[in-house]
């Protein structure tokens, strides 16, 4: 990704309530940051199965691509995984869209899946089962991986005051970003996340909240009593890399 590597704010006009600001995240903390102990196993193991009851849990493998556009299919997503190849982004899978192209040439590779829970009860025809995050087998052209390093991931329980931020790159992988913006009078607002896939955000320190590019509201409130006269920290955590990541505020939520 390339990144501007300053720190700045563009103003816009306000609006009534509260003053609208982009806000440009030009720093990153790696999410290696927030890995919890690994587990190596040749099969997958579920977030039951590890103790995880909520957030993210990293799934990789080294793998061998022997034809371009091999054909990544999962048996299991509970409930949907962002699928990465080295650190470049390929695509999404869920529990309705199992499969996923891989855009790549012959070679070895190392395969990443993030898998995201989205609630801790199954719903649909498998509602009786609520396994959660990757199980079963997953394919590769038909050949099964296994070898796999499993990593939970301390999202969003982590205390994002404790991460180092670097005013670089991330790599390509899912990271925090982090920018600040400023309030002459805070007052009760709208964080406006579209644009951004899925991920977890904090402001000066404090949860917010989740957001999903699938879902109709883009947006979070933002109450008035965790933000700040001066300067105000924001920290997102996202799955999908960014190339210029800016958030705005605004007096009113946003839907698609």
């Amino acid at each position: 990704m390339n990144y501007l590597y300053s720190l700045f704010l563009l103003p816009l006009l306000p609006l009534s309530g509260a003053t609208a600001q982009e806000i440009r995240l030009t720093e990153t903390a790696r999410s290696e940051q927030v890995y919890a102990d690994s587990v190596t196993c040749e099969e997958l193991l579920s977030f039951n199965e590890l103790g995880v009851e909520s957030g993210y849990v990293l799934y990789r493998a080294a793998i061998e691509i022997n034809r371009a556009e091999p054909v990544l299919e999962l048996e299991n997503v509970r409930d949907y995984a962002a699928v990465y190849l080295d650190d470049r982004l390929q695509g999404t899978v869920t529990a309705t869209n199992k499969k996923q192209p891989l855009s790549a040439a012959p070679g070895k590779y190392m395969l990443s899946l993030y898998a995201e829970n989205i609630g801790r009860i199954t719903y649909g025809p498998e509602i009786s089962d609520n396994s959660k995050g990757l199980f079963g087998r997953i394919l590769l052209d038909g050949k099964e991986i296994g070898n796999w390093t499993i990593l939970p991931l301390n999202v969003p329980a982590c205390n994002v005051k404790q991460l180092l931020f670097r005013e670089e790159a991330a790599g390509g992988l899912p990271s925090f970003h982090r920018g600040h913006f400023r309030l002459e009078a805070p007052c009760d607002t709208h964080l406006d996340v579209s644009g951004w896939g899925m991920g977890e955000v904090w402001v000066n320190g404090v949860y917010v909240g989740s957001y999903w590019d699938e879902e109709q509201l883009q947006s979070l409130p933002v109450p008035a009593g965790i933000l700040l006269k001066g300067t105000n920290e924001l920290v997102v955590f996202d799955l999908k890399s960014r190339s210029c990541p800016t958030m705005r505020l605004c007096d009113a939520p946003v839907f698609n």
